[in-house]
Order: C-alpha cells, then structure tokens, then sequence
C-alpha cells in the first residue's frame, strides 16, 4: 500500500461510522467502474482501431469539418 493511501484510509477512519460506509462504498463502486472500463476497451481494441481508420480517412477525403466548442457552449 502507497503512503498517499495509507493517509486517505487513515484519515477516512477518523469519519463517523456513516461517512466511513459512504466511502467505502464510493471507492468500491469507483474501482468496479475502472474495472468494467478496461475490460470494455481491452475487449474492443479491434474496432476502435477500425473505427480511428475510418475518422482518419474520412479526414484525408476532405468528409470532416471543424467542431466549433465556442458557440456549441462546450
């Protein structure tokens, strides 16, 4: 375990029993999502691969345009 964790759970402890389940049970959900997350990709490099193919020739053909963030309010 790494000092920077080590401190967060010590600190975490120090919580009342409530907000130490409410963290706890955010850290889990956060790590099942990561894991989630990289079985998903890990699954699908092929097709992204294909897909980033595709977005690059459509590029090179001219068949893209600028997205304009500013007056898309992004």
């Amino acid at each position: 375990m790494t000092t920077l964790l080590k401190e967060a759970f010590t600190k975490a402890s120090a919580l009342p029993a409530k907000d130490q389940d409410a963290f706890a049970r955010f850290l889990i959900a956060e790590i099942d999502d990561e894991a989630e997350w990289d079985a998903s990709f890990s699954s699908s490099q092929n097709e992204i691969a294909l897909m980033a193919k595709e977005a690059l020739a459509e590029y090179k053909t001219g068949k893209t345009k600028p997205l304009d963030m500013i007056t898309r309010g992004i």
